[in-house]
């Protein structure tokens, strides 16, 4: 059945991205809000997307509940006449993305950019789960975003749409540089940031919290989101 979500959105994908105007539906990350993705929506704007850029109480809810949102967003683009819906999201973002498509087909999806997603969860979730003030400051959605098996995250399947990941190398946060044994961005390890199917990946020189902020990344997404592809 998702396999046939999956052929009709890329059809109408092709149809829609000759004749209507683009949506770009922006997801922040866990305890965020939609400012941290205004820079990057602007940006988009200007090159001609419309932009739905709406919040959700990430901290108060679990990562499923929170998916509705995605049906929201998806709503706006289609009340505005927008088409095909692209989406772009920062960290918990993706794993809200990915838990809509596990029971939603869009058929009038387009293409999926992921900044600094735990697609196999967080390391740091694994250290501080249970911790009274971890679970305060995150609630339970930040509970749900370990590497274990049974996370939600690895309870997910893989891309069923065009999606792209970009992964940060740079951290700015010490306190947790313990928790990681590779490449990380101080939150998310560039390893978990991977996605089976995927189409694109790269890393960049940049620190989880203000990845949405650098050029290089805002240049990335909107040559995915034209192209389908990174730019080398």
């Amino acid at each position: 059945m998702r396999s046939l979500g999956l052929a009709l959105s890329l059809s109408l994908f092709a149809a829609f991205s000759a004749s209507a105007t683009p949506c770009v539906a922006l997801v922040h990350g866990l305890g965020r809000t939609p400012a941290s993705m205004a820079t990057i929506g602007q940006g988009l704007a200007a090159k001609g997307y419309v932009v739905v850029n709406e919040d959700y109480p990430s901290t108060r809810q679990t990562i499923e509940a929170s998916a509705a949102a995605i049906g929201r967003d998806v709503a706006a683009c289609r009340a505005k006449g927008a088409a095909p819906i692209d989406f772009v999201t920062h960290s918990q973002g993706a794993i809200v993305l990915r838990a809509y498509l596990q029971d939603h087909a869009i058929a009038d999806a387009g293409r999926v950019v992921m900044l600094a997603p735990p697609n196999h969860g967080s390391e740091i979730v694994d250290h501080l789960r249970g911790h009274w003030w971890f679970d305060r400051a995150t609630g339970p959605a930040g509970r749900e975003l370990g590497t274990d098996a049974g996370s939600l995250p690895n309870r997910l399947g893989p891309a069923t749409l065009p999606v792209g990941v970009i992964a940060g190398t740079r951290s700015h946060e010490p306190w947790f540089a313990g928790y990681f044994h590779g490449p990380n961005d101080g939150k998310v390890s560039v390893a978990s940031a991977r996605l089976d199917g995927m189409s694109d990946f790269i890393t960049v020189d940049a620190s989880h919290t203000f990845m949405m902020e650098s050029r290089q990344v805002q240049d990335q997404v909107a040559a995915f989101l034209a192209d389908g592809r990174f730019r080398r």
